[in-house]
């Protein structure tokens, strides 16, 4: 039998809330019968409420049918502040012995499933759970590069705890408090509530995170150009048959400019079929200083040959009034899994840039060494980047990296990076990568190369 909820069960229950119990053709239930005792402790907990003299005392004795009208109201009236899941599952059991009786009362059980889902995840107040991430790392020379200014540096790259509070089957709360491994404080880095608004729209508000470029799958393990950012504001999303739109608004610092402004941002994106899917999104920085407007638009779209074998990529325009420029960047990827090659998978990336094009996120693919800045296209006027990794079992896993970046100036080295990897997944909570980096003609430090071990834990 499905999981019950309670929500829906309220105007089923108002034809039944004001008799106190008529006569009715159901048989007795007996004084000893565990429901008395299992409804007199929800009741005495605050957990149920709603019955005809305000309290239920197992004091007299009831039909089935009574005693469902009972369960009816604990349903449409439980607690979820003071619900434990102990009492969840005596309701169930009540829901289970009354079955018939509820559903000749109107109240059809299977079509509560979605809220006590929500009651069961929700109940016993906060969810808590975390990530840690320590680095042992050593670089060739001690001059300043891109992993650091020492041979050795040792530090703890990230820790996250997120704690989550169910505040009831529409509302929930969210924090996530950390640090990104630059100034070793502890800092709240998200806060916001997220509520189900009518006509399937769900709004963020607060401090929340975005990532259309992520969710459009269009970087691996790196970072997006313009998305993956966290924001003060408001922000919804809405659904509908082939796919969803989404939209926001809000004022803060806006990247790379130390000045309050506006930020909007909207995105709709259609699912044609199984096999191509379609995504428009914009975004707009409107800064309450002269000449520093900043607006981004791109298309984005998606082709599945097979279950493992994928194109993709993505047109940019953008509208920058701070050097009256509009250029334009585009990128394509195929995007192969293991399981279509059977050793290996394949991420093969090509981006191309007009050489007044920026971007919004500082280091697109600097997860090991390669940093490429925001004027991506003043540097480069194309980039290549390739992955492949391999999943040899459960606990073992490899990967290579390339990035080359084709300088826009003549007679300059490109800028090169490899990386080799191994992780061991100790267990299902620890992991320890082991990792060669090594990088050649970036624009503005030495050339250098670095062994790290990162020991990772999920929690």
């Amino acid at each position: 039998m499905k999981k019950f909820a309670a929500l829906v069960a309220v105007l089923a229950l108002v034809a039944f809330a004001a008799p106190a119990f008529a006569a009715n053709p159901f048989m007795d239930v007996p004084m000893n019968h565990w429901a008395y005792d299992a409804v007199s402790q929800l009741a005495s907990r605050g957990v149920v409420s709603g019955y005809p003299d305000g309290a239920f005392k197992g004091e007299w004795k009831a039909t089935r049918y009574e005693m469902a009208s009972v369960v009816a109201r604990a349903l449409a009236y439980v607690d979820m502040n003071k619900a434990s899941k102990q009492d969840l599952e005596l309701l169930k059991k009540l829901v289970v012995e009354f079955k018939d009786e509820l559903d000749a009362l109107g109240v059809k059980v299977d079509e509560l499933d979605s809220r006590v889902a929500v009651l069961e995840a929700g109940v016993g107040g906060w969810h808590i759970y975390g990530q840690m991430r320590f680095d042992a790392q050593f670089q060739s020379g001690t001059a300043t590069s891109l992993y650091g200014t020492t041979d050795a540096d040792w530090d703890m790259n990230r820790y996250r705890l997120f704690m989550v509070k169910q505040i009831n089957d529409t509302t929930k709360f969210v924090i996530r408090i950390g640090d990104d491994g630059d100034t070793q404080e502890l800092a709240w880095e998200r806060y916001y509530v997220e509520i189900m608004m009518g006509w399937d729209v769900t709004a963020k508000i607060g401090h929340w995170d975005f990532d259309w470029q992520g969710d459009d799958g269009l970087y691996t393990d790196n970072d997006a150009w313009f998305t993956d950012r966290d924001l003060y504001g408001f922000y919804m999303v809405k659904p509908f048959a082939m796919g969803e739109f989404a939209a926001y608004v809000t004022r803060g610092d806006a990247d790379g400019l130390a000045v309050e402004t506006y930020e909007y941002g909207a995105r709709v994106k259609f699912n044609f079929n199984e096999n191509f899917w379609l995504s428009l999104n914009g975004i707009f920085q409107a800064a309450d200083v002269a000449n520093r407007d900043f607006n981004v638009w791109w298309a984005a779209a998606g082709v599945n040959f097979t279950p493992g074998i994928a194109l993709k990529g993505a047109y940019y325009a953008e509208d920058i009034d701070a050097n009256g420029t509009t250029p334009s960047a585009w990128q394509a990827i195929i995007d192969v899994s293991q399981d279509a090659l059977g050793f290996t998978s394949v991420w093969l990336e090509y981006a191309a840039f007009d050489a007044t094009f920026v971007t919004l996120t500082a280091a697109p693919w600097d997860n090991y060494g390669a940093y490429t800045g925001t004027a991506i296209g003043a540097t480069y006027d194309s980039v290549w980047f390739v992955k492949l990794q391999q999943v040899w079992n459960d606990k073992w896993t490899t990967f290579e990296r390339y990035l080359n970046g084709n300088k826009r100036a003549a007679g300059v080295d490109d800028l090169t990076d490899w990386t080799l990897g191994i992780v061991y997944q100790y267990n299902p909570a620890v992991a320890f990568e082991l990792v060669y980096d090594s990088y050649e003609g970036h624009a503005t430090v030495a050339d250098d190369d670095m062994i790290r071990l990162r020991t990772t834990v999920n929690f």
